[in-house]
């Protein structure tokens, strides 16, 4: 009998997260350079610019030599780190005095007021219509995004993505995400499908049901190994998964063997957070940074902060888009590579009538990171929604056709955006979902938005 074939577990194996690994440490200002200079040596690739496995197994002294040197790169001393503070003290001792003031420690101020449910209800529906935007073009350079929509005369986007009129050698050149093109394209959509950008939102609402607002960053670890699908996982949120089943604890979660860390994946966990702290951005940001901390640091534990203390202020109901982003800013440490990427975009944003000058400003300035990389993709979301100034539709098509992550920065603005337009999301955007989301997350599977918004204001209620 033949043996079976080995498996790839992807983004998991160390030879495959060396050159992210050393990625990351010019991105900090670490000298890696003589590490760098032992991994090329030894036939180690250069950090790629997609995440992903090699095709075939590392031999094992290159395994070795990959594990060593990830723990040596770890090591290495940051000269960033004053400016991008890691524990949760450290962090609130950089927001602006008076400090903010979390609403548990206040005396009868009611979450949200009158019409919570129905805020959150568009909540949750921009930010499925964002994410099912950028589905068909996520992982696509920037020119192609263009250059699909043109052909199908929807430049600057206003309206799905369609394969209908664009010539199918352009087509051919720029296929649409394998995975998405089925169910996103506007010739197809039939409800909802699932994405890890609704996925984790979901899981933040089942961990408040399971634990409430002083849950911690081991119950959501827990709730992982309990409800999550390893398969579902991607980047930092698998490596984290990895860590948990060899025991790890967070911290340690986040930074064993993770290069992945400042990416965008805690982000996209962050909005359940604001949706229940509204008016609260200094609680929604508490919330946020313990559910982070399980698989990002630095400038990806800080985005997450930046998202849920922003749609916390819109949650309230009485913000204006720029007033939202103001306190999502407030909360970042003011001289992170974060906080100086959403101020360069909000400027940029105000700078330039027309939307792709802001685009192709921030690729220029930003275009170093990787395309997943929480900073660029920070950047951009605040960009598109200060230059939509309000608008639901602008806010979720300029996210989108600025490309990089372009499901999950469509997701976050669509969050936002659903809350301070006094219109909502638009029936031609939220009709094609058919209230019905499809998910693997137990208990949620083909759940509608409007039950999602009404479990969702439970737990904002809670104290």
């Amino acid at each position: 009998m033949s043996p079976a074939p080995a498996v790839r577990l992807t983004w998991v194996q160390p030879e495959d997260l060396v050159g992210h690994e050393l990625r990351q440490a010019a991105e900090d200002g670490r000298d890696a350079q003589p590490l760098l200079r032992v991994w090329l040596a030894a036939g180690g690739p250069p950090a790629p610019d997609r995440a992903g496995a090699s095709p075939a197994p590392a031999p094992p002294e290159l395994r070795a030599l990959s594990s060593r040197l990830l723990d040596e790169l770890a090591e290495l001393p940051s000269p960033l780190a004053a400016d991008e503070p890691a524990p949760w003290p450290a962090i609130t001792a950089t927001w602006p005095a008076p400090r903010p003031t979390p609403r548990a420690a206040r005396s009868g101020s009611a979450p949200g007021g009158a019409g919570l449910t129905a805020r959150l209800e568009q909540a949750w529906t921009g930010r499925a219509v964002g994410c099912l935007l950028g589905k068909p073009v996520e992982k696509l350079p920037l020119h192609a995004i263009r250059a699909l929509a043109r052909a199908a005369g929807n430049w600057p986007l206003d309206d799905w993505f369609t394969a209908r009129g664009v010539p199918a050698e352009l087509l051919a050149a720029h296929p649409w995400n394998r995975r998405s093109a089925a169910t996103s394209l506007a010739e197809n959509i039939d409800g909802m499908p699932e994405d890890d950008d609704l996925n984790h939102p979901l899981l933040g609402l089942r961990l408040l049901q399971r634990h409430g607002k002083r849950f911690t960053t081991a119950d959501l670890g827990r709730l992982w190994l309990d409800e999550l699908p390893a398969g579902r996982t991607f980047t930092a949120e698998r490596l984290a998964y990895r860590n948990l089943l060899q025991g790890l604890e967070p911290p340690a979660t986040a930074t064993h063997h993770n290069p992945f860390r400042e990416w965008i994946g805690a982000l996209i966990r962050a909005d359940v957070h604001g949706w229940t702290n509204p008016g609260d951005p200094a609680a929604a940001a508490a919330q946020a940074y313990r559910d982070a901390a399980l698989t990002h640091t630095g400038n990806g534990l800080y985005a997450a902060l930046f998202s849920a203390a922003a749609i916390a202020e819109a949650a309230g109901g009485r913000a204006d888009v720029h007033t939202a982003l103001r306190a999502g800013l407030a909360v970042v440490p003011p001289r992170s590579r974060l906080a100086e990427a959403v101020r360069h975009a909000v400027d940029t944003a105000h700078r330039y009538a027309d939307f792709d000058r802001v685009v192709d400003h921030l690729h220029e300035r930003y275009g170093r990171y990787h395309w997943v990389h929480a900073v660029p993709n920070t950047a951009l979301i605040a960009a598109a929604l200060t230059h939509a100034d309000g608008d639901f539709s602008r806010s979720v098509c300029r996210a989108v056709s600025g490309g990089w992550d372009t499901d999950s920065n469509g997701a976050t603005a669509g969050s936002l955006a659903a809350l301070v337009d006094p219109h909502g999301v638009p029936h031609r955007w939220s009709a094609p979902l058919k209230n019905r989301l499809a998910t693997t997350v137990p208990g949620f599977d083909g759940i509608g938005f409007d039950t999602l918004a009404h479990l969702t204001a439970q737990e904002a209620a809670r104290p």
